[in-house]
């Protein structure tokens, strides 16, 4: 049992075994609960879990960045902000483009499976969505490898591209609360 348990602590603390493990345990799930039906009527909810997982990670860093690297970065000084910008935010940065793309992915697989009530909320959800995911990509992420040193640029145009991309950060940051008030109130009122 200890070496079961040892073994099982290699991959946990991986970060990428830890996301195969809980992936392989929803597999597991569904196999169990619905291997003789494993066809349209449970890849929409399938899908729906990785929407919510995927959406969960973009929303999260969204709310990290504007609610605790944003307004942190003042405070921190000037020695230790390099670690940062060269660190800390390009993987949070990797993590945000990419979870808005598999948030925008899964949520038009889910919209194209049936799984999504159609009515003028979920729209509206989905309209701000794509939004902010264009915004994640060509808005945010532009201007943070100007910002991050990432993409050669003299201070003022860094300065002028860190501006950019916090306020673009800010609008998502508003946008998200209707969003999710789309999101989760078009599943209530059908």
């Amino acid at each position: 049992m200890e070496e079961y348990i040892e073994k099982l602590k290699k991959i946990i603390e991986q970060l990428y075994g830890a996301i195969a493990l809980g992936a392989g345990l929803a597999f597991v799930l569904i196999v169990l609960y619905h291997h003789s039906s494993l066809d349209r009527v449970y890849i929409g909810p399938f899908f729906t879990v990785l929407h919510v997982i995927s959406g969960v990670v973009w929303i999260g860093l969204l709310y990290y960045f504007n609610l605790v690297q944003i307004p942190t970065m003042p405070k921190i000084p000037a020695e230790l902000k390099p670690g940062i910008g060269k660190y800390i935010a390009p993987e949070a940065l990797f993590w945000f483009r990419w979870s808005a793309a598999a948030t925008v992915a899964t949520g038009l697989i889910v919209f194209m499976t049936g799984t999504a009530m159609s009515n003028l909320t979920i729209y509206t959800g989905m309209l701000l969505g794509l939004i902010m995911a264009y915004n994640v990509w060509f808005i945010i992420w532009p201007n943070q490898k100007l910002a991050l040193g990432i993409e050669p640029a003299d201070d003022a145009t860094k300065a002028k591209a860190a501006r950019i991309a916090m306020l673009t950060s800010r609008t998502n940051f508003v946008l998200s609360i209707p969003m999710l008030y789309c999101m989760v109130t078009a599943r209530l009122v059908g």
